[in-house]
């Protein structure tokens, strides 16, 4: 009796009777042996639905006895065998009765699918599937049915009312996944396969109507595919647009006036004598236009990076910039002046905001022409982001997370496969291992 008691608390099985613990020779006779422990449920525990755990009537006695795998005792597989017999549940059917050491369906003891699903949310798939000797297969479907029982037990959208709504590359060949994440608990709130605004229709479709009225803040990039649907399904809603998306607006603007600036001086270039083969360098004649364009071109990251970051040489750079082309230094002066419009307090964001959309309307460079007719547009989402603080900061943490998992997983074929591991792990209610709080 003693014995039995150990081995249930060594292998964590409640309402549960040893029978016997034996070892036996492997499936097929192939590999070590393994340690078979003969069990069957309470009495209590005893003809209830594999589904829904109600008390119904027996059937048969089903196809026999059959195991379960359980965690390894050191180096040994050990195995949980008992008998399958079938009961009639009013709602589901004929089922093949509960047990209570693992989950209808499964091939695994509870303690099993807990370790796996804890691996799988701490190192790639291999290491998992190496260390616990299971299939890839098996792994991913611990990860889907682990996440199912989490979501059936907790509801992820309740008190949802500031969200950030993006979209991640998680594949080459133009695979995204539309991601929504809560603000105030920086959990994943939901993921779907592809970019558009069907695919985030859904979303909203889940949360329903009543809490898509309690939503008081959303923020994203610019992008019109998302703006329509959250003015659609979200009307009452203060959409805010992320701050690092505007200046990167104008940033790609910059360059864009950086690379016409370098491109005028390699046609110059072409037009400069070339330099007589086996001609000394020293005897060169001078090619300015040359020395422009190579000048141009490593002056990229100076006119890109925030002032107080450059190092000497950067500042050199930026220096000769401003010396010897007003036009390309005037485009650096405008993406750095909207940059400072969202360090300073709402109310004179408001004023500076206004100043530079006049600025730029007038500078005569084509590029922030037009960036400042797109800052126009979401000029009351650019205000609201800097009225509230609010920015894609934390979605942006979360891409790079689900990225992350990507690479530890070594890419993964399905993105549903993708998606269940990423609200496992960062859903808010992540899996702990067997055995600990």
């Amino acid at each position: 009796m003693r014995g039995n008691r150990v081995w249930r608390v060594v292998l964590g099985l409640n309402k549960t009777v040893i029978e016997d613990v034996d070892i036996a020779e492997p499936a097929g006779g192939y590999g070590d042996s393994v340690v078979v422990v003969r069990v069957h449920p309470t009495r209590s525990a005893k003809s209830r639905c594999g589904v829904c755990q109600r008390k119904c009537r027996g059937y048969d006695q089903g196809e026999g006895s059959r195991r379960w795998r359980s965690l390894d005792l050191g180096t040994i597989q050990v195995f949980v065998e008992a008998e399958a017999p079938r009961v009639r549940c009013r709602d589901h059917g004929v089922v093949v009765a509960a047990v209570p050491w693992a989950k209808h369906d499964a091939g695994h003891t509870l303690a099993f699918d807990a370790t796996v699903a804890w691996l799988a949310t701490k190192c790639s798939k291999t290491a998992a599937m190496t260390l616990m000797r299971v299939a890839w297969r098996t792994v991913g479907a611990i990860v889907d049915r682990t996440w199912s029982e989490i979501e059936a037990m907790h509801d992820r959208f309740a008190n949802v009312r500031r969200i950030g709504i993006d979209e991640i590359s998680y594949k080459r060949h133009h695979k995204y996944l539309t991601v929504v994440v809560d603000h105030d608990t920086g959990n994943l709130l939901w993921a779907a396969e592809g970019k558009s605004k069907k695919v985030l229709t859904k979303f909203f479709e889940e949360l329903g109507e009543e809490r898509c009225n309690q939503i008081t803040h959303v923020s994203a990039d610019g992008a019109q595919w998302i703006s329509q649907v959250v003015a659609k399904q979200c009307p009452d809603a203060v959409r805010c647009a992320d701050p690092f998306h505007v200046v990167a607006w104008a940033t790609d603007a910059l360059d864009e006036v950086r690379r016409g600036a370098w491109n005028d001086a390699r046609a110059a270039a072409k037009k400069e004598p070339k330099l007589p083969r086996g001609r000394p360098a020293t005897d060169a004649p001078p090619r300015p236009a040359t020395e422009r364009a190579k000048a141009i071109k490593g002056c990229r990251y100076a006119l890109w990076k925030n002032p107080d970051n450059l190092n000497d040489q950067q500042q050199t750079k930026l220096a000769w910039v401003a010396k010897t082309d007003q036009r390309l230094y005037r485009a650096y002066l405008l993406k750095e002046g909207l940059r400072t419009v969202f360090r300073l307090p709402y109310v004179q964001a408001v004023i500076a905001l206004a100043r530079w959309i006049s600025w730029a309307r007038r500078c005569r460079i084509p590029a922030f022409v037009e960036l400042q007719q797109k800052i126009t547009r979401h000029k009351a989402s650019i205000l609201a982001a800097i009225e509230h603080g609010l920015s894609n900061g934390r979605i942006e943490s979360m891409n790079t997370k689900i990225r992350l998992i990507t690479r530890i997983g070594f890419g993964f074929k399905s993105p549903a496969a993708l998606i269940a591991l990423a609200m496992l792990s960062l859903g808010g209610h992540q899996p702990a291992l067997p055995g600990r709080m």
